[in-house]
Protein backbone atom coordinates (compact mmCIF):
# COMPACT_ATOMS: atom_id res chain seq x y z
CA UNK A 1 0.00 0.00 0.00
CA UNK A 2 1.57 3.29 -1.07
CA UNK A 3 1.76 6.25 1.24
CA UNK A 4 -0.01 9.42 0.06
CA UNK A 5 2.49 12.32 -0.12
CA UNK A 6 1.56 15.52 1.65
CA UNK A 7 3.42 18.44 3.16
CA UNK A 8 5.50 17.75 6.24
CA UNK A 9 4.64 19.12 9.69
CA UNK A 10 7.53 21.58 9.37
CA UNK A 11 6.36 22.75 5.92
CA UNK A 12 2.82 23.19 7.23
CA UNK A 13 4.09 25.16 10.24
CA UNK A 14 6.12 27.46 7.97
CA UNK A 15 3.13 28.03 5.70
CA UNK A 16 0.87 28.74 8.67
CA UNK A 17 3.33 31.28 10.09
CA UNK A 18 3.82 32.95 6.71
CA UNK A 19 0.08 33.41 6.28
CA UNK A 20 -0.49 34.36 9.91
CA UNK A 21 1.83 37.31 9.47
CA UNK A 22 4.25 35.96 12.06
CA UNK A 23 7.12 38.01 10.64
CA UNK A 24 8.89 38.46 7.36
CA UNK A 25 9.70 35.39 5.28
CA UNK A 26 13.31 35.11 6.50
CA UNK A 27 12.23 35.53 10.13
CA UNK A 28 9.76 32.66 9.75
CA UNK A 29 12.41 30.47 8.14
CA UNK A 30 14.90 31.27 10.91
CA UNK A 31 12.31 30.52 13.60
CA UNK A 32 11.69 27.09 12.07
CA UNK A 33 15.40 26.51 11.34
CA UNK A 34 14.83 26.20 7.60
CA UNK A 35 17.63 27.34 5.30
CA UNK A 36 16.94 29.47 2.26
CA UNK A 37 18.17 26.60 0.04
CA UNK A 38 15.71 24.15 1.62
CA UNK A 39 12.87 26.65 1.32
CA UNK A 40 13.66 27.18 -2.37
CA UNK A 41 13.62 23.40 -2.83
CA UNK A 42 10.21 23.28 -1.14
CA UNK A 43 8.98 25.79 -3.68
CA UNK A 44 9.54 23.21 -6.42
CA UNK A 45 7.58 20.54 -4.52
CA UNK A 46 4.07 20.18 -5.95
CA UNK A 47 2.49 19.32 -2.59
CA UNK A 48 4.05 22.33 -0.86
CA UNK A 49 2.93 24.58 -3.71
CA UNK A 50 -0.57 23.14 -3.65
CA UNK A 51 -0.89 23.82 0.09
CA UNK A 52 0.57 27.33 -0.34
CA UNK A 53 -1.72 28.15 -3.27
CA UNK A 54 -4.77 26.79 -1.44
CA UNK A 55 -4.06 29.14 1.47
CA UNK A 56 -3.47 32.05 -0.91
CA UNK A 57 -6.76 31.46 -2.74
CA UNK A 58 -8.59 31.32 0.59
CA UNK A 59 -7.22 34.73 1.58
CA UNK A 60 -8.15 36.17 -1.81
CA UNK A 61 -11.72 34.91 -1.40
CA UNK A 62 -11.89 36.46 2.06
CA UNK A 63 -10.68 39.82 0.78
CA UNK A 64 -13.14 39.73 -2.14
CA UNK A 65 -15.94 39.00 0.33
CA UNK A 66 -14.97 42.00 2.47
CA UNK A 67 -14.81 44.24 -0.59
CA UNK A 68 -18.17 42.97 -1.84
CA UNK A 69 -19.70 43.60 1.57
CA UNK A 70 -18.73 47.27 1.45
CA UNK A 71 -19.22 47.88 -2.28
CA UNK A 72 -22.64 49.47 -1.84
CA UNK A 73 -21.32 51.86 0.81
CA UNK A 74 -18.39 52.82 -1.44
CA UNK A 75 -20.70 53.32 -4.43
CA UNK A 76 -23.03 55.55 -2.42
CA UNK A 77 -20.08 57.64 -1.23
CA UNK A 78 -18.84 58.03 -4.82
CA UNK A 79 -22.27 59.27 -5.89
CA UNK A 80 -22.18 61.82 -3.05
CA UNK A 81 -18.72 62.94 -4.16
CA UNK A 82 -20.04 63.76 -7.66
CA UNK A 83 -21.73 66.76 -6.01
CA UNK A 84 -18.53 67.97 -4.35
CA UNK A 85 -17.69 71.68 -4.51
CA UNK A 86 -14.19 70.65 -5.55
CA UNK A 87 -14.42 70.06 -9.31
CA UNK A 88 -11.47 67.66 -9.34
CA UNK A 89 -13.01 65.51 -6.60
CA UNK A 90 -16.34 65.41 -8.46
CA UNK A 91 -14.59 64.55 -11.73
CA UNK A 92 -12.59 61.72 -10.16
CA UNK A 93 -15.71 60.33 -8.48
CA UNK A 94 -17.47 60.32 -11.85
CA UNK A 95 -14.59 58.45 -13.45
CA UNK A 96 -14.55 55.92 -10.61
CA UNK A 97 -18.29 55.32 -11.04
CA UNK A 98 -17.85 54.79 -14.77
CA UNK A 99 -15.02 52.34 -14.09
CA UNK A 100 -17.17 50.48 -11.58
CA UNK A 101 -19.77 49.90 -14.28
CA UNK A 102 -17.24 48.44 -16.69
CA UNK A 103 -16.96 44.68 -16.69
CA UNK A 104 -13.95 43.31 -14.84
CA UNK A 105 -11.55 42.28 -17.60
CA UNK A 106 -9.41 40.18 -15.24
CA UNK A 107 -12.15 37.58 -15.02
CA UNK A 108 -13.73 35.73 -17.88
CA UNK A 109 -16.75 37.68 -19.10
CA UNK A 110 -19.93 35.93 -18.11
CA UNK A 111 -22.69 35.53 -20.64
CA UNK A 112 -25.58 37.70 -19.47
CA UNK A 113 -28.81 35.85 -18.89
CA UNK A 114 -32.29 37.22 -19.39
CA UNK A 115 -32.69 37.64 -15.63
CA UNK A 116 -29.52 39.71 -15.21
CA UNK A 117 -28.68 42.80 -17.19
CA UNK A 118 -26.01 45.47 -17.01
CA UNK A 119 -26.67 48.09 -14.34
CA UNK A 120 -28.30 51.21 -15.71
CA UNK A 121 -27.49 54.78 -14.76
CA UNK A 122 -30.41 56.94 -13.75
CA UNK A 123 -30.76 59.83 -16.21
CA UNK A 124 -30.16 62.38 -13.44
CA UNK A 125 -26.90 60.69 -12.37
CA UNK A 126 -25.78 60.28 -15.97
CA UNK A 127 -26.37 63.98 -16.56
CA UNK A 128 -24.38 64.93 -13.46
CA UNK A 129 -21.57 62.62 -14.49
CA UNK A 130 -21.40 64.09 -17.98
CA UNK A 131 -21.58 67.64 -16.65
CA UNK A 132 -18.80 67.01 -14.13
CA UNK A 133 -16.67 65.34 -16.77
CA UNK A 134 -17.23 68.25 -19.19
CA UNK A 135 -16.36 70.79 -16.51
CA UNK A 136 -13.28 68.73 -15.62
CA UNK A 137 -12.19 68.73 -19.25
CA UNK A 138 -12.60 72.51 -19.40
CA UNK A 139 -10.49 72.93 -16.26
CA UNK A 140 -7.68 70.81 -17.66
CA UNK A 141 -7.62 72.74 -20.93
CA UNK A 142 -7.36 76.11 -19.12
CA UNK A 143 -4.16 75.12 -17.32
Amino acid sequence: MSKVKTVTKKQRAVIEDLFAGAGEEQQVLDRHKVSRRVYEKWQTDEFFLLEFDTRLQGLRRQSEMIIARYATVAAAKLVQLTESQNAETARKACLDIINLLRPNTEREPAEPTDSESAPELLPELAGRLLKALAEGEGLENDT
